[in-house]
């Protein structure tokens, strides 16, 4: 049996801000509410976090104008506080998280394997995008 190597998108940004600030931005579901999305016209309603391995997580996306949404769920497979996440979405793609302390402040740096329906432009974009509003967030703005 064959299976297709996916290709693998990387995005990053250095965050003003100490490691463990970081970490908890990024997981706490009271944080991802606020930055989770790539655009001001989107937003991130819900956000269910069991950061474990096996643990599972549902973070809803939607247009605040109701005209689109989904649900971006999947499960971890390893989780090192202050280091590393991966995990798997529910549609077989796998990501990396990684966090580097630089004294005061963290680079974020996101491995994921893309999807068949949107270009790699697109995709790494609209990851981007959710990383810099990340970034925003963690840096207070």
């Amino acid at each position: 049996m064959k299976t297709e190597k996916k290709e693998v998108i990387t995005v990053s940004a250095v965050v003003d801000s100490p490691v463990e600030n970081v970490w908890e931005m990024w997981t706490s579901p009271d944080h991802i509410v606020k930055w989770n999305f790539a655009t001001a016209d989107w937003q991130c309603p819900r956000a269910e976090n069991d950061l474990r391995a096996g643990g599972k997580f549902n973070f809803r996306m939607e247009a605040k104008d109701g005209s689109s949404g989904f649900d971006l769920t999947g499960s971890y497979d390893r989780v090192v506080p202050d280091e590393l996440i991966e995990y798997k979405l529910d549609d077989g793609r796998e990501v990396k998280v990684l966090f580097e302390s630089e004294g005061s402040k963290t680079k974020v740096t996101e491995s994921f394997e893309a999807e068949n329906t949107h270009s790699i432009e697109l995709q790494r974009g609209g990851w981007q995008a959710i990383l810099d509003n990340f970034k925003k967030h963690a840096e207070g703005g």
